[in-house]
């Protein structure tokens, strides 16, 4: 197993503590035996309820020093090199005590050299030990691992069935490619359920599977995965920006194309024009699942574990390849005003090295309303393709948004003016026509009449549009995207 060999290799690399995150204890804190006697040394596990017991042979006193400060006494004191494996340690870790005994173990090292390998879900290092640490990543099985997770759990379904597995090849293989993204222990419990309600694994299984994997992916918040991805039918205009995608879709399902992998665009725009229904439609279009980073969970107190958690979420984004990764609101999450003691300047940083260096699958589409606070290394060509400016929509357009939104509430647009309907919403974004069909439904409900030209003339002539109310800077908005964008329409 690859993660076998790289932990053995960081562990013979003579660190003094090293750190797991990992949901998967069962799965790593098996290793442990194999890699004692691969490295000849003997391995200690500690639980705060079971003390410290030996692991690669079962022999000698089991159960002591329960206590944490016991136990690290302990190691300190023992005149022979070890592993020392230390589970759920976290809580100990605020303790000066604590800090100090193993900073005293590590330095040691070179006279007696003793491991101290922690695992837990999460682990925030103090500052006075963290140059004496190494973080391992547990890797998430790959694409030959999960068929190989396939074939156990179908021999096992057998032996308890007495009767083998029907499996679709075709099915196996795209359950192989679906499950990429998803931990060791997640991915044997949906290859479980997708083989325990029939026992077979046939094409109408993935769907559920599916399901199941990106409700795991949502679980942490940092990256959510987007279910209504919407057809380009749906997004008004934006004309241009739909050709220039539509020359690139091939390749994305393409692997052997000669051509440079299209890494992302920006859309830059006025609020409520469209830009996140079109980040949507970007999706749909290119027939890729869709991914959203929230910017607001990735922020967290300790010093290096803002950046710890985008690289995460980035791994993830690249496991799920090919996909888009959708940032919305890009200009939120990486401010370079300098107030957060420079936080934002290192989720900047890690950001652009991933965007200018990683050569998988993943198409960016960042959303943005104001350029101004985006530094220029951000929207420079060669991490970003294109940017594109979304205006507000033109008459055309508004006529095609006011079809689209009665149409959804069941409304025929026929029955409707929308000619006179896109002259009077002059000025109005996406969002505020769609607003305006709203609030006119009510009103017509409560008139106890249907829904009519009239209501939507009301509505629309009580409603001070964005383009009024924020003229100034919409205007500048304007001026700045003039040479410097492509029009998305």
């Amino acid at each position: 197993m690859q993660t076998l060999r790289d932990l053995e290799l960081l562990l013979a690399s003579r660190t003094p503590l090293v750190i797991v995150e990992s949901l998967e204890e069962k799965r790593i804190t098996q290793l442990f035996p194999v890699l004692g006697l691969r490295l000849r040394v003997p391995v200690f596990q500690w639980t705060v309820t079971d003390g410290l017991r030996r692991l690669e042979i079962d022999f000698g006193p089991k159960g002591l020093h329960p206590d944490p400060t016991d136990a690290l006494r302990h190691i300190r004191s023992e005149a022979e090199p070890a592993i020392y494996l230390l589970l759920d340690f976290h809580p100990y870790l605020s303790n000066p005590l604590h800090i100090r005994l193993i900073k005293e173990i590590a330095q040691n090292y070179d006279e007696i050299p003793k491991t101290l390998v922690f695992l837990s879900f999460e682990l925030a290092i103090p500052s006075e030990i963290r140059h004496l640490t190494a973080r391992f990543i547990v890797r998430l099985p790959g694409r030959n691992e999960i068929k190989r997770i396939i074939k156990e759990e179908a021999e096992a379904w057998q032996l308890r069935a007495s009767r083998p597995v029907k499996a679709d090849p075709k099915a196996v293989e795209a359950l192989a490619t679906h499950l990429l993204g998803v931990t060791t222990s997640d991915t044997r419990r949906l290859i479980r359920n997708a083989i325990a309600d029939d026992g077979a694994i046939r094409q109408d299984d993935l769907p559920r599977v599916m399901q199941a994997k990106y409700e795991l992916i949502s679980r942490g918040g940092i990256i959510s995965f987007e279910y209504d991805t919407a057809k380009f039918s749906d997004v008004a205009g934006l004309n241009r920006m739909k050709e220039w995608l539509e020359h690139r879709r091939s390749r994305f399902h393409d692997q052997d194309s000669t051509l440079d992998q299209p890494r992302g665009i920006m859309l830059l725009g006025v609020q409520g024009a469209g830009k996140s229904l079109a980040a949507k439609a970007v999706a749909g279009s290119l027939q890729l699942p869709l991914l959203r980073l929230d910017f607001g969970t990735l922020y967290n107190k300790y010093i290096g574990e803002s950046e710890k958690n985008l690289r995460h979420a980035l791994s993830i984004t690249e496991t799920m390849s090919p996909c888009v990764l959708w940032i919305d609101e890009i200009e939120k999450g990486i401010s370079v005003n300098g107030s957060d003691d420079g936080v934002s300047q290192r989720i900047l940083g890690t950001l652009l090295t991933w965007m200018a260096e990683h050569n998988t699958g993943v198409f960016v589409v960042a959303t943005a309303n104001d350029i101004q606070r985006l530094p220029p290394e951000l929207i420079r060509k060669g991490r970003l393709d294109e940017i594109f400016f979304v205006d507000l929509p033109g008459n055309g357009q508004r006529r095609e948004i006011f079809s689209i939104h009665l149409r959804r509430r069941n409304q025929a647009p026929g029955g409707f003016d929308l000619d006179t309907l896109a002259q009077i919403s002059d000025g109005f974004t996406g969002a505020e026509i769609e607003q305006a069909i709203v609030s006119a439904l009510y009103r017509s409900q409560s008139d106890e009449t249907g829904l009519t030209t009239e209501h939507l003339i009301e509505e629309l002539e009580r409603t001070s549009p964005l383009s009024v109310v924020m003229a100034e800077r919409i205007s500048e908005l304007r001026e700045w995207a003039a040479g410097r964008t492509v029009p998305a329409d």
